[in-house]
């Protein structure tokens, strides 16, 4: 492809977005077009992250969407996306009829090449990071933005999407906790958070919880379930437990009897088992994906595509742009993708929550 450089001529530049559903994927998309279009650029997205570059015949509008000044200036912020997002296909490992793996790379880039695309900007979360690292090692311009709503790229301290997911799921824990203090009981509810639990521990400081469980901690319910005992009484026969859906467990607590349904399902009868008390479990989960994006996410979509626009234009490639407040801050892709942000021991929202009372399954 062409080296990228300053605004000097126009330049044709694709963007595209990665894998599951993150609310206000339209800021990304207005944010990069309209920094674009000042610059005389012509921004156009591929719908449903690749599929409608490699596929365009399943398309009404051949795949690809003109993404000029004026469209973008009618969309809706708040709004999921007009682009779609991808299916969990990487290019280099798509499936076949025959259940093998296709490389489909090259494909991939000899079709940029056709529509003449300079550069791509893509919003992905860290798969979809290591994905595009590899593309651009074939020769592709790219630019990432970091989408995720756990919040588990490493790379910056506040992914899109984030602050939308635990503002959703702080409303439904506190919804949760009124109707546990209400009935009387203990409600175990299951968060977003498979690899990394700042959801859970975030969401559950705020929702008030008792416990916390998060994958960073190991977890031995019948200490959880001796802590509960302490604050469970005639006056406050009520409680909240949050567990993170990727929560680890010393010994498989939660599996004991029957491994059958959510981890909430299985963390709830367990301790029912331990505790004198009623125990009831809730899956809050991929509800949190949806709902309107907070102000911070409309505000970092905004920036974010901007920023991967900044950046094309100084001639840079293979960075991804990232969110260190209050700066936006610049990474190149090859440092970008391969960890995990986890929630560290001495992280203070640990320490906040330790001081708040909330139990997040350290040895008592």
């Amino acid at each position: 492809m062409k080296i990228m450089g300053h605004a000097g001529y126009h330049r044709r530049v694709a963007i595209n977005v990665g894998a599951g559903f993150v609310p206000g994927m339209n800021s990304v998309l207005m944010g990069a077009a309209l920094a674009g279009g000042k610059l005389g650029w012509e921004l156009v997205g591929i719908r449903d992250g690749f599929e409608g570059l490699l596929h365009p015949d399943q398309y009404p509008d051949r795949g690809l969407v003109p993404l000029s000044i004026e469209r973008v200036e009618n969309l809706d912020p708040a709004s999921g996306g007009i682009l779609g997002q991808a299916p969990r296909v990487d290019p280099f490992h798509t499936p076949t009829a025959n259940q093998s793996k296709a490389d489909l790379s090259d494909e991939l880039l000899k079709r940029l090449e056709e529509e003449k695309f300079e550069a791509l900007i893509s919003a992905v979360g860290n798969q979809g990071l290591e994905i595009l690292y590899k593309l651009h090692l074939k020769g592709l311009h790219t630019v990432c933005i970091p989408r995720s709503i756990e919040n588990d790229i490493a790379s910056t301290a506040v992914s899109f999407g984030f602050n939308t997911a635990l503002s959703v799921t702080i409303e439904m824990l506190n919804k949760a906790y009124q109707a546990a203090r209400s009935a009387r009981k203990v409600a175990v509810v299951e968060v977003l958070g498979g690899q990394a639990g700042w959801i859970a521990l975030q969401a559950g400081i705020a929702a008030r919880a008792d416990v916390v469980l998060i994958p960073e901690i190991p977890c031995n319910l019948k200490h959880v379930a001796a802590r509960l005992k302490d604050k469970i009484s005639p006056r406050r026969p009520y409680g909240l437990v949050v567990v993170a859906e990727g929560a680890k467990f010393v010994d498989d607590a939660p599996a004991e009897g029957n491994a059958d349904g959510s981890i909430a399902e299985r963390t709830a009868r367990t301790l029912q088992s331990l505790v004198d008390g009623e125990f009831y479990p809730l899956f809050i989960g991929p509800w949190a994906r949806g709902g309107n994006p907070t102000a911070v996410d409309q505000q970092l979509g905004m920036a974010f595509g901007a920023g991967a626009v900044e950046l094309l234009k100084s001639g840079q490639t293979a960075v991804m742009v990232g969110f260190v407040p209050p700066d936006i801050t610049y990474l190149p892709l090859k440092e970008a993708g391969h960890e995990v942000r986890t929630v560290p021991a001495d992280n203070e929202f640990m320490k906040i929550a330790q001081s708040l009372g909330i139990y997040l399954g350290t040895p008592l």
